[in-house]
């Protein structure tokens, strides 16, 4: 219960994240608020990989519409729970003190604790893959075909609600091949992930499908991106040596059967990572989050070793200190959560503001309302920045997108449709003032027809007359030469700028 009461409070504290929200939480609060039909639609087209976490976030504001609130609100509660099953993973491993410290470490982790926040479906495959993980060690200590269906039944939710979860597969096949498990779990095991595979196959073929449109934004992994999986592997290697060094007594392992606490995480850590970034230098598919799930390796590593670390501690004290005894390993175990708590502070701070994600649609949204006036003309260059004002329907109501031809609901697809780029350049030319939102300045520019068109067309008959920057984007009012006033008129929108309105 502790690790995941202590997710619920990091989860919790400061989860408004100062009002802001990025695009892909904007994509999730706007698809799930479409209807059942509509949203089917779009999984038919795009983002089929999101389709169930879609379903469930439609539930949930179909009880609760509330705002940022019921948005991430899902994602804390999931982050509890992957914490407990950390925690319980662990605790089979290597005992209960062992246990606890890992399930603490898990909601600790920094990459964790940014997507505790996050109206996304990252942490509840890390829920799924860590109480899937604890029935794959019930499993391999001679846990029956009961175990294997829960087992099973976890690792499809988890791939449904991202497919990426299937990694985890592959990592717990490797633990069960260096532990010398019995041929019969190796065969429980090969029966329980053929389950998977069949029951993520739909899923998997849908997808297929719309993955170039899906990842097609992605490039290879970095210098920067090796040098981080080098440096986790590198920390996961090191938290190895230590869960081996001798203690005082035996290691504790009372229920894991031939699995080793080193066995089952390092796989978990560094192999859905290190697959993914391999299969990117060919075909572009990673992001960190997307094996979020892996990190639950290095919080068990570390809550493992931290334990055998205390466990090496003399039970007396010197003479010259009689009682202090009693209080060393109390004092030692406090001192071991606060020093990991009081270095990720400022970053633990950091990821709780607006400015920790590539933008802030809300920002983007106050500026358009400070700047516009009700009726202006909107561009979204490139198209799929449209996204920045789909949350707010108020707000889009009271200004003309000149570009759009069908909206996102009825076109069934993320951001809508665009007219041709010969009907965009004519409408261009039929305004006086225009109101573009794009990236910040500096950022590579679409080659694509309408995109060209429009700043193109812009560029030679208009000119700018002001630019606001805000947090991953930047608002432009054109006019035509000589007409660069404000006219007069009501801002767009009803009311302050708020999620939803």
């Amino acid at each position: 219960m502790l690790p995941a009461a202590a997710a619920l409070g990091l989860g919790l504290w400061g989860i408004d994240r100062g009002g802001g929200m990025w695009r892909d939480e904007s994509v999730t609060y706007q698809v799930a608020h479409r209807s059942l039909p509509d949203l089917l639609g779009l999984l038919g087209d795009i983002d089929a990989v999101h389709g169930l976490y879609y379903l469930l976030m439609h539930a949930v504001f179909g009880v609760w519409d509330g705002g940022l609130l019921a948005l991430r609100l899902p994602s804390v509660a999931a982050t509890a729970v992957a914490a407990a099953g950390v925690g319980a993973v662990g605790r089979r491993l290597a005992g209960t003190r062992a246990g606890v410290l890992s399930g603490l470490a898990f909601p600790l982790l920094p990459l964790v604790q940014q997507y505790a926040q996050e109206g996304r479906s990252y942490a509840m495959v890390c829920a799924a893959v860590s109480w899937a993980t604890y029935l794959l060690l019930c499993g391999a200590a001679g846990g029956g075909r009961r175990v294997w269906a829960g087992y099973e039944g976890l690792l499809a939710v988890a791939c449904w609600l991202h497919e990426f979860a299937a990694l985890a597969l592959v990592a717990h096949g490797v633990t069960l091949w260096r532990s010398g498990v019995p041929r019969a779990v190796r065969r429980s095991w090969a029966r329980a992930a053929l389950v998977v595979a069949a029951a993520v196959l739909p899923l998997a073929a849908v997808s297929a499908g719309q993955a170039d449109r899906q990842l097609g934004w992605l490039g290879r992994p970095g210098a920067g991106e090796w040098l981080l999986f080098a440096a986790v592997s590198g920390a996961g290697v090191l938290l190895v040596l230590l869960c081996r060094a001798p203690g005082r007594g035996p290691a504790r392992r009372p229920a894991a059967g031939p699995v080793t606490p080193a066995g089952l995480a390092l796989p978990l850590l560094v192999v859905p990572a290190g697959l993914l970034m391999t299969v990117s230098l060919v075909k572009p598919w990673y992001v960190d989050r997307y094996v979020l799930y892996g990190y639950a390796g290095l919080a068990l590593l570390a809550g493992t070793a931290l334990d055998r670390v205390l466990d090496r501690l003399p039970d007396r004290a010197p003479e010259r200190m009689p009682g202090a005894g009693r209080v060393r390993r109390p004092v030692a175990v406090c001192l071991a959560v606060a020093c990991p708590v009081t270095v990720l502070l400022p970053w633990s701070q950091a990821v709780r503001s607006p400015e920790s994600r590539k933008d802030d649609v809300v920002a983007v949204a106050e500026t358009v309302r400070a700047t516009a006036v009700r009726g202006d003309a909107v561009l979204f260059m490139p198209a799929r920045r449209r996204e920045w004002l789909l949350s707010f329907p108020s707000l889009r109501a009271g200004v003309r997108d000149l570009a759009l031809d069908r909206p996102p609901a009825a076109s069934r697809t993320l951001q809508g449709t665009e007219l041709p780029a010969a009907e965009i350049r004519r409408r261009i030319l039929a305004e006086d003032r225009i109101v573009a939102l794009t990236d910040p300045a500096g950022e590579p520019l679409d080659a694509l027809g309408p995109e060209a068109v429009k700043r193109e067309t812009l560029t030679a008959y208009f000119r700018v007359c002001g630019t606001k920057r805000v947090h991953g984007a930047q608002v432009v009012v054109y006019a035509r030469p000589g007409r660069c006033g404000r006219p007069a008129g009501p801002s767009p929108g009803d009311g302050p700028v708020a999620v939803g309105r």
